[in-house]
C-alpha cells in the first residue's frame, strides 16, 4: 500500500468522457486543485465523450474496429474516423490553451502534448491497416485499440493541470495485466478462473507500485486497465473505468472515491421520468448495486466488491455543482467505522481536512434502522426497458426435473442472460433484455420450442423496487400491488425472496412510466409535485389585506394536516 504523504490522506477521483468533454476547463483549474491542496490525489479518466454516448470516443474506436474488419473496402472510412479522432481531442488542448498567459507560460506543454495525440493516432492507423489484411481482430487486439481513447484523454488532463500550476503526468496502465501475471494468455486465463474477484486485488497492487513512482505529480491514470485474457470489454464490460479507480483506492488505501458526474448522486427515482424525485444522500451498497442492474446508471457492478472489503466510502458528485454533498455509499462491512470522508469547500478559510462522524448516527437519520440497516419504507424504484418476456410450457414427455436445466442451458448457449425467472412443475417465465442480434432470439425460441410451447411477448420493462433488507418490510408488497392496481396496470410477473431487498415485477412498456410514479407517491410515500404544490400549510391568518387589521380565523375553525377542515355555520 502507498503511503500518504505528509500525513495528507489519499483521495480517488474519477471522471467521465462527457463531464470531462464538457467542463474540462472547471475540472482543471478549480475542481481537482482544490482538493489537491488537503489531500494526495489521484485522478482516473475515462475517454472524452459527447452529449451522446455514439459520439464519444470509444465508440468511435468501436467504429474504427468495425471498418477495419471490412478490409480494403472500410479503409477510407476508417482513415477518415482516426483523423476524426484526432482533430477532435487536438481542438479540445487548443481550447484550453486560447488563453494568452496561457500560451506565454505553458506553449511548449501544449505542443509537445499535441505531438504525442499525432504520434498515438499515427500509430493507430497502422496498427488498424495491418489488420485490414486479415480482415479480423482477436478481441485482445480490439482492447489496445481501445486503449487510445483513455490515453489520449489522461495525457490531455495531465498537460492542462501542469499548465495551471498543478504537477501531474499520465500514468498508462495498458499493460498491467502482462506485469502482473506474464504475458502468456494462458496463464492470464488461468489466474482470472483461479483468484476471481481476486484478479483485480493483484492488479491493484500492481497500481500501487507505479504510482508510488509519481511522487508530488498527480497521476492522471487511464480508466483502461489492461488487455484482459478474454478482451476487457467482454470480461468487464462498458465502464470499466470505475472498476479502475476502484483498484487505485484500493491500491493506496484511499479514504473516499468519488466518481463524478452530470447528475447530483441517486435519486429516488429517475428525476427525468418523476419530477418529484428526491436526492439520497445516502445508500447502502447492496441497493447501489440493485438499482446499476436494474436501469439506474449508478456505479459498475465490480466497482464496490473491490472496495467493500477495504472499507473504502465511494460519493457520487456533480460536476456542474462541485460543492454538492452528493450521495455516499458506505460498504456493508463488519471492519471499523469508516469516517466521512474529505471534503472541499469554497471558503479557503474551511478547513478541508476529512472530518470524523459516526456512521451509525448518520445512517440512522437517513432512515437506516440498527445494526442491519433496516429500512421501513423502500428506498427507491428504478425501470429497465427494452425487456422480453418468455414463456415456456413444458410437454408433457419431458421430464420435469430437467425441464429448467434444459431451458437455461439454450440461453448460455445464446448468450442471453435471464434478468428475473417464475417457476412452476412444468411451466418457466423468463424476463430478458432484448437482444442485439434479433437472429438470437429466433433460434433461442426454435431451441425451447423442442420442449414445449413457447411465447414471446417483445415491449416490456421490469419495474424495481429497492430498499435494504426490504424482504422484512410487512405489506410492502401489497401496497405496490395496489398502487398499480389503482392505475390499472396489469402485471405479467413478479419476483420476490431471491433477493433481500428488491421487489421487481414486468409491467408493458407503455405503463412502466405511469407505474414508477405511482409507486414512487403510493409505496415510497413522496407526494408528486402538484401534491405539494397543492397542500395547504396551516398558519395563523386566513388572509391578509392592505392596511387592514389582520383577520383571525373564527373560535369554531378545526384544522387539519390538509387544511381548513370544517366550519361552523356561522363562518
Amino acid at each position: 500500500m502507498v503511503t500518504a504523504t505528509a500525513s495528507r490522506p489519499w483521495l480517488v477521483q474519477k471522471y467521465g468522457g462527457t463531464s470531462l468533454g464538457k467542463l474540462l476547463d472547471t475540472i482543471c483549474t478549480s475542481i481537482i486543485p482544490q482538493y489537491a491542496e488537503a489531500n494526495n490525489l489521484i485522478v482516473v479518466c475515462s475517454a472524452f465523450s459527447g452529449t451522446l454516448k455514439a459520439s464519444g470516443t470509444t465508440s468511435l474506436l468501436l467504429q474504427c474496429i468495425a471498418y477495419a474488419e471490412l478490409g480494403v473496402d472500410g479503409q477510407k472510412r476508417l482513415m477518415d474516423l482516426v483523423d476524426l479522432i484526432r482533430d477532435t481531442h487536438l481542438s479540445v488542448i487548443e481550447a484550453f490553451a486560447s488563453s494568452p498567459a496561457r500560451i506565454s507560460t505553458s506553449g511548449q506543454i501544449y505542443e509537445d502534448t499535441a505531438s504525442s495525440i499525432k504520434k498515438e493516432c499515427e500509430g493507430l492507423k497502422r496498427f488498424l491497416l495491418a489488420a485490414q489484411i486479415v480482415g479480423e481482430l482477436s478481441p485482445r487486439s480490439k482492447d489496445r485499440v481501445i486503449s487510445i481513447g483513455e490515453k489520449l484523454a489522461s495525457m490531455i488532463v495531465a498537460a492542462c493541470l501542469t499548465s495551471t500550476g498543478t504537477p501531474a503526468r499520465p500514468l498508462f496502465l495498458d499493460d498491467i495485466v502482462s506485469s502482473a501475471f506474464g504475458g502468456s494468455i494462458h496463464d492470464q486465463v488461468a489466474a482470472l478462473e483461479r483468484l476471481g474477484p481476486k484478479f483485480y486485488h493483484v492488479l491493484s497492487d500492481q497500481i500501487s507500485g507505479r504510482i508510488r513512482e509519481y511522487g508530488n505529480a498527480i497521476p492522471i491514470v487511464t480508466g483502461f486497465f489492461g488487455i484482459m485474457p478474454d478482451s476487457l470489454l467482454q470480461t468487464v464490460g462498458r465502464g470499466y473505468s470505475d472498476l479502475c479507480a476502484a483498484m487505485c483506492a484500493v491500491a493506496v488505501g484511499a479514504e473516499e472515491l468519488q466518481i463524478w458526474k452530470e447528475v447530483d448522486g441517486i435519486f429516488t427515482a429517475d428525476p427525468r421520468k418523476v419530477p418529484s424525485a428526491r436526492l439520497l444522500s445516502t445508500v447502502t451498497d447492496e441497493e447501489a448495486t440493485e438499482l446499476t442492474y436494474y436501469g439506474s446508471e449508478v456505479i459498475h457492478p465490480l466497482t464496490m466488491d473491490q472496495i467493500r472489503d477495504a472499507c473504502i466510502p465511494l460519493r457520487l458528485k456533480n460536476v456542474f455543482k462541485p460543492s454538492g454533498h452528493g450521495t455516499i455509499i458506505y460498504p456493508s462491512t463488519t471492519n471499523p467505522t469508516p469516517i466521512s470522508p474529505a471534503s472541499t469547500s469554497s471558503d479557503s478559510s474551511v478547513n478541508t481536512s476529512p472530518r470524523i462522524a459516526p456512521l451509525s448516527s448518520f445512517m440512522l437519520k437517513n432512515g437506516y434502522h440498527g445494526a442491519e440497516q433496516e429500512r421501513r419504507k423502500p428506498t427507491a424504484v428504478t425501470v429497465k426497458d427494452d425487456i422480453i418476456l418468455i414463456n415456456v410450457i413444458c410437454n408433457r414427455n419431458t421430464k420435469s426435473q430437467g425441464f429448467l436445466t434444459q431451458v437455461f442451458d439454450r440461453l448460455e448457449r445464446n448468450k442471453i442472460p435471464a434478468d428475473l425467472v417464475a417457476t412452476s412443475e412444468r411451466h418457466v417465465s423468463l424476463a430478458v433484455q432484448a437482444p442485439n442480434n434479433a437472429s438470437a432470439l429466433l433460434r433461442l425460441k426454435e431451441e425451447l420450442e423442442r420442449f414445449g410451447q413457447v411465447g414471446i411477448s417483445p415491449n416490456m420493462s421490469i419495474v424495481t423496487v429497492v430498499g435494504h433488507r426490504m424482504r422484512n418490510m410487512v405489506g410492502v408488497s401489497n401496497e405496490i400491488l395496489s398502487a398499480l392496481a389503482s392505475e390499472k396496470i396489469s402485471v405479467y410477473l413478479i419476483s420476490q425472496g431471491a433477493s433481500k431487498i428488491n421487489i421487481s415485477l414486468v409491467v408493458g412498456a407503455d405503463d412502466a412510466l405511469a407505474a414508477m410514479n405511482a409507486i414512487h407517491s403510493e409505496v415510497l410515500k413522496i407526494p408528486t409535485l402538484r401534491e405539494q404544490e397543492n397542500r395547504f400549510i396551516p398558519g395563523k391568518t386566513f388572509f391578509c389585506r392592505p392596511n387592514l387589521p389582520t383577520a383571525q380565523p373564527p373560535s369554531s375553525a378545526r384544522y387539519s394536516p390538509g387544511g381548513l377542515s370544517s366550519l361552523s355555520a356561522d363562518g
